[in-house]
């Protein structure tokens, strides 16, 4: 028999799969429970609540986009702000992350409305890309960095959102002017 830590991971991915697939309007417990093929009792048993089971299957989809953005960014590597711009806004209009995004969106969109969780878990996911980005950028201060951090994701979630909004060809004029306004050569 399966540990209870086993189990939970095991329904942490299933999970993260089904907010993947279905976004945020399929996250009843019950349809939680579901998606991870056991009930909903044996769900609270797995996590302390609903909130718990959210961040933990929210974690694990920030955790998978952020090993595709490994990726294309390996730790260790920093690229001028420009370059990595381009790098991270390119990711926005691949098929296999724009689930990413867009159940990103739906989250950040529910934090807006001051909604438990998902203000929580915004702040964390988004502090984790900062991170992410920051750790990636070259030169500058700390602040620069922290700042350009910063602009970069305002810049890549706006394309995300650009897209899901309007559709692919504007999203993608949008970012080569981004990359034009910062490096004029690009």
């Amino acid at each position: 028999m399966a540990s209870k830590e086993t189990q939970r991971a095991q329904a942490t991915e299933l999970l993260a799969a089904h907010l993947l697939e279905t976004g945020l309007a399929q996250a009843s417990l019950r349809q939680l429970a579901a998606a991870a093929g056991i009930s909903d009792r044996m769900l609270l048993y797995y996590f302390e609540s609903k909130t718990d089971a959210l961040m933990a299957a929210l974690g694990h989809v920030a955790g998978e986009l952020t090993a595709m953005l490994d990726t294309a960014v390996p730790a260790g590597e920093a690229l001028a702000p420009a370059e990595l711009m381009r790098v991270t806004a390119a990711l926005t209009r691949d098929a296999g992350t724009k689930p990413f995004f867009r159940l990103w969106t739906e989250v950040v969109a529910a934090a807006a409305r001051g909604e438990a969780p998902y203000t929580a878990i915004a702040q964390a996911i988004a502090a984790g890309f900062l991170g992410w980005i920051e750790a990636r950028l070259e030169g500058g201060s700390p602040e620069t960095r922290r700042a350009t951090a910063a602009m970069i994701l305002a810049m890549v979630d706006g394309l995300a959102l650009l897209e899901i909004c309007t559709d692919a060809e504007t999203a993608t004029r949008a970012g080569v002017q981004m990359g034009r306004l910062l490096h004029p050569d690009f």
